[in-house]
């Protein structure tokens, strides 16, 4: 009889695996198999949980983002300004368990994947959408509804650009200095609706 929890396990231990193997091969070329062996079950145990790569990609994907969206989360529930919320947002994006080689490699894949794979354009989606309502709302405090949607969208494509360039890197990552790019753009972007025309 298995161990109350044991699937859960299994599952968590095969999406580390996926992260891992991704890293290693590649998406293209990582197998099924691989994964197994990383997580150390049978190939068919794979497919009895996922049923195929994309799906097993899928919920890798699923879980990252419950991760990213619970140390946003985290750093939220700290903040106090509007300021401060924007730089918790930032920082979550950056949080130590995700800006590693490995899960920046899965991210890429990721990206990839979602041009071709229904299941991954939609939970894109829901990242992008998220990540750029929340950075509207508390822009809001600093200037107008259009110009904090600007802001937004060019902070989120930073955000996105320094993880990019990470991957294609392959450099040691530096979490400081990407969070330090992200806010620098964020601060020249605030100082310059401050003032007596700014709309607060």
């Amino acid at each position: 009889m298995p161990k109350v929890g044991m699937e859960a396990e299994r599952r968590r231990s095969l999406i580390h695996a996926t992260v891992d193997a991704i890293h290693e091969h590649g998406y293209s070329d990582v197998t099924m198999a691989q994964i197994a062996k990383r997580a150390g079950v049978s190939g068919g145990l794979v497919h009895h949980y996922f049923g195929s790569k994309d799906q097993l990609l899928a919920a890798t994907m699923r879980h990252l983002l419950t991760e990213l969206g619970r140390a946003i989360s985290d750093g939220l529930s700290r903040a106090q300004t509007p300021r401060e919320r924007i730089s918790a947002i930032i920082e979550g994006n950056f949080a130590v368990d995700q800006f590693q080689p490995a899960v920046i490699a899965a991210w890429l894949a990721f990206y990839v994947q979602s041009r071709t794979t229904q299941n991954n354009k939609r939970l894109l989606r829901v990242y992008a959408s998220r990540l750029a309502s929340n950075l509207t709302f508390n822009l809001r405090a600093f200037m107008s509804q259009a110009e904090a949607r600007r802001v937004a969208e060019g902070t989120a494509s930073m955000i996105d650009g320094v993880w990019i360039r990470q991957a294609l890197s392959g450099a040691k990552t530096d979490r400081s200095a990407a969070i330090g790019m992200v806010e620098d753009y964020v601060e020249t972007q605030i100082a310059a609706h401050r003032g007596p025309d700014a709309d607060h």
